[in-house]
C-alpha cells in the first residue's frame, strides 16, 4: 500500500456551523485520534484527499504535514459522504506507527472465468485483515478459473499475501458458482410471475 503526503491544516472552530463553513471553504471537517493521545481537529483539503481515495483506497497511509505541528502517519478510520449531495462530509483518522499491526479491510477482487453454463456470484467484496501498517495489501485476488458448478469459496480458502492475517470468519462466503438458468427456466419463471400479477389483479378487482 502507497505511503501519501497530504498538507492538513488544525481547526480552532468546531460545531455544525464550523463544519459547513470548512466544507465551504473548500475542505473536510477531520479528527486525529488514537494512542491514547488527545485528539486533533484537522481540516483536509477536499480535492486532494478525494484524489487520494480515488487513487489509492481508504486503506493508504497518510503523512499528514500539520501546520505548525510534526508530522503525524494515520490510516482512514471512516469516511462519511452526505447521503444525496454526494460530498465528504467527515473524516476520522488513525494514528499509527511504523511496524505496528493494523486491522483493516481489503477488497477481494474475481480473476479468471469460470465453466461454461455457470453463474458467478460475489457474496463478499471485502475482507478483515491484520497487516503491517506499511504494508497493507491493496487487494486479494481470487481466482475462479474454470471453476465449476457448486464451487463455493470461503474467507478462509483465500491465498493472504504475506504478511497479512485473515481475520474473517470460517463462515464468510466469498464467491458462489452456481449453475446458470436456461432460457426454458427463466420464461417459466416469467410466465408464473405475471400469472400472479394477473390472478392478484382479479382479485382486487373483485373486492
Amino acid at each position: 500500500m502507497s505511503e501519501v503526503r497530504l498538507a492538513v491544516e488544525k481547526r480552532t472552530e468546531f460545531g455544525k456551523g464550523a463544519a459547513r463553513r470548512t466544507r465551504r471553504a473548500g475542505k473536510v471537517p477531520a479528527v486525529l485520534y488514537g494512542h491514547g493521545s488527545e485528539p486533533k481537529h484537522l481540516s483536509l483539503p477536499t480535492v486532494e484527499f478525494a484524489r487520494v481515495l480515488r487513487e489509492n483506497g481508504r486503506n493508504a497511509v497518510l503523512t499528514l504535514e500539520i501546520e505548525g505541528d510534526e508530522n503525524e502517519t494515520a490510516l482512514c478510520k471512516s469516511v462519511t459522504s452526505h447521503p444525496t449531495k454526494n460530498y465528504l462530509e467527515h473524516v476520522d483518522l488513525l494514528l499509527v506507527n511504523r511496524g505496528e499491526k493494523v486491522t483493516v479491510n481489503v477488497p477481494v477482487v474475481i480473476t479468471g472465468e469460470a465453466a461454461p453454463g455457470t453463474l458467478v456470484t460475489q457474496d463478499t467484496n471485502e475482507v478483515q485483515v491484520e497487516a503491517d501498517a506499511m504494508n497493507i495489501p491493496e487487494q486479494i485476488e481470487v481466482s475462479i478459473q474454470d471453476a465449476e458448478a457448486g464451487t463455493q469459496i470461503h474467507a478462509p480458502d483465500l491465498t493472504m499475501p504475506r504478511g497479512a492475517t485473515l481475520q474473517s470468519g470460517e463462515d464468510v462466503l466469498v464467491v458462489l458458482v452456481a449453475e446458470a438458468p436456461s432460457e426454458a427456466d427463466m420464461e417459466s419463471e416469467i410466465d408464473t410471475s405475471g400469472a400472479g400479477m394477473v390472478e392478484e389483479a382479479s382479485e382486487t378487482a373483485n373486492e
